[in-house]
């Protein structure tokens, strides 16, 4: 346990099991909140030579624990308390209290991401390889393999880490898939601990609907044709608080940051994880000879989702995620970048590609009219670097257009947060 490796003594308390407990955090006492813990869940006597944690789980099925966490903070400032749940923005816009602004740090996490799903499967080496590798350092060809295969796996599996702990117990993907079924059936059954009649008809609708739109411009006729769109708009950014969505909203990208040219009625969805996206395409018995003999059709979404939810906590988990791409709209044609991203004084667009090839054509139309000089894509193919120099059709008339681009293989996609061009020259960057 890593609590013991830091010579720190847990106390975990899980309290979906313990929902009793909730009169006893109601008293916002922390000293009798620990000193009855520990005699009703046996926790030993502290050690004064000792640290101590108090791991509060499942907080969301007492709220009242939440509101307890700001007097942890004043009375028992030595000792650390972390509180974990799922659907706690569900908690929170149904609570009558108010977070403890200021006293607890909030962190947003994901599923494992694909280095942690090596490490989690027993391939350690392959992520230190993944973490220190460096634009200058070439990869063989068997390690290229091997990490596409991998990452065919990460498909399948995804991050939730029920699912990646039966896939190393078990290696089944079938068995993986129960896991799937059952957490995407407990989040819906969740839901009605706070939603009622049609709002809670709503959710479910448009929580089931989601994974089909992934990487499209939303709209909201695409979950009901005679729902109002305010209702729908109510679910997603409910769905999106709780982390269950990820919404990558259009910017302009003229500048930094990209955030202040954002237009949030212009946005596409991402799920919460890439295995739960496969399971509610219906697709219960998908192998990893289907992906390999290219016969599953839809691998540029999955693609895109991979990228999204890699990109998603890349930058820190001190904030919700914020991604951006860009969409300009025309009347026979439209163009669009799978991803902007920020770097230092930088815009950098990511293209995402699940061949080994494709077209470029958005891609050069954004090089051209916002004179950037660097690009970066994700593929199949090992990394490099290229210069390109083409022509390209603006609304202003034909333009000549030149830039670096850096190519990518999705299994690598973290690294695009860590890579910046400055002056030509590629650097690391934390």
């Amino acid at each position: 346990m890593a609590a013991e490796a830091c010579g720190v003594a847990l106390w975990e308390v899980n309290l979906e099991r313990h929902r009793y407990l909730a009169t006893l955090f109601a008293t916002k006492d922390p000293v009798r909140i620990l000193r009855e813990l520990q005699l009703v869940l046996g926790f030993p006597e502290p050690d004064p030579q000792t640290k101590h944690l108090l791991f509060l789980d499942e907080i969301q099925e007492i709220p009242e624990a939440l509101a307890c966490l700001r007097y942890f903070y004043e009375e028992l400032p030595d000792l650390p308390v972390v509180a974990a749940g799922s659907l706690l923005e569900f908690t929170l816009a149904n609570a009558n209290f108010s977070m403890p602004v200021g006293r607890v740090e909030t962190l947003w996490l994901g599923p494992l991401d694909f280095e942690e799903f090596l490490v989690g499967t027993g391939e350690a080496s392959l992520a230190t390889f993944l973490e220190q590798w460096t634009p200058e350092q070439s990869i063989l060809e068997g390690v290229h393999q091997k990490l596409l295969l991998k990452l065919r796996e990460y498909f399948l599996v995804g991050g939730m880490p029920e699912a990646v702990q039966v896939f190393r117990e078990t290696g089944s993907f079938s068995e993986v898939q129960v896991v799937h079924r059952s957490i995407l059936t407990t989040y819906k059954d969740d839901f009605g601990k706070y939603a009622k009649g049609t709002t809670l008809e709503k959710l479910r609708r448009v929580f089931e609907v989601a994974p089909l739109t992934i990487g499209h411009k939303v709209k909201y006729t695409a979950f009901h044709p005679d729902w109002k769109a305010a209702d729908i708009r109510q679910s997603l950014e409910l769905l999106e608080r709780a982390g269950l969505l990820l919404k990558v909203t259009h910017t302009d990208a003229s500048g930094l940051p990209l955030g202040s040219q954002e237009d949030p009625t212009v946005f596409k969805l991402f799920f919460l994880d890439i295995g739960l996206v496969l399971n509610s395409w219906g697709t219960q018995g998908l192998d990893l000879d289907s992906f390999l003999d290219g016969k599953f059709l839809e691998e540029g979404k999955l693609a895109e989702q991979f990228a999204a939810q890699s990109l998603a906590y890349s930058q820190g988990r001190d904030a919700p995620p914020r991604l951006h791409y860009w969409l300009r709209e025309g009347r026979n044609t439209n163009a669009e970048v799978d991803f902007i991203l920020s770097r230092g004084t930088e815009v950098i667009p990511l293209e995402i590609k699940a061949g080994a090839s494709g077209s470029l054509r958005s891609l050069h139309q954004f090089m051209a009219l916002k004179k950037l000089s660097t690009a970066f894509r994700c593929d199949l193919l090992p990394p490099t670097t290229q210069s390109v120099f083409t022509t390209v059709t603006t609304p202003s008339g034909k333009a000549e257009v030149t830039y670096q681009l850096h190519n990518l293989p999705l299994y690598l996609i973290i690294s695009t947060f860590r890579v910046s061009s400055v002056s030509g020259a590629t650097t690391r960057m934390k």
